[in-house]
């Protein structure tokens, strides 16, 4: 192989190329490079948090799931325990309007049957009277009072 001058100004070229290159390039592409693998750390790392982030709310949803479930049977169980105690309610008033409304129509069947009967005795006694009366004016003889007392016997 011959050593000449293009070869030699080729490798001069290459040196000064491959410094500057060095000096003004290679510097700026690491930095690049270490940035960009700083970022992909980053990423990396933050999406390492977000998953245990993510893992964590979903427990606590599951929790709060659970909290909400148990709340709302304790709220369904009060709420039928309110029900049974308003149709309790309901029925012992029912119950207790029931026995004013019987007590009320026992007074008043009761009152009723009083002025039938007092209706009856005033009745009967002016029968009585009317028949006596009768009998006084009619006083003749056995047979006629027998008679007489039979009509109202039967009018009665």
């Amino acid at each position: 192989m011959e050593i000449n001058a293009t070869f030699l100004g080729q490798a001069v070229a290459f040196l000064i190329f491959a410094v500057l290159c060095m000096k003004f390039v290679w510097p700026p592409l690491l930095n690049a490079l270490e940035k960009r693998q700083k970022e992909i750390a980053d990423g990396l790392s933050a999406a390492k948090k977000a998953k245990k982030s993510l893992e964590l709310a979903n427990e606590n949803a599951k929790e709060t799931i659970r909290n909400a479930k148990a709340e709302a049977q304790k709220i369904i169980e009060e709420a039928n325990k309110t029900r049974s105690k308003i149709i309790d309610k309901a029925s012992e008033e029912a119950q207790e309007e029931r026995k004013k409304i019987l007590d009320l129509a026992k007074s008043e069947i009761e009152a009723e049957k009083n002025k039938a009967r007092e209706d009856l005795r005033s009745e009967v006694i002016s029968l009585a009277i009317e028949g006596a009366q009768r009998i006084i004016e009619a006083k003749v003889d056995q047979s006629t009072d027998e008679a007489l007392l039979k009509k109202i016997a039967d009018s009665l």
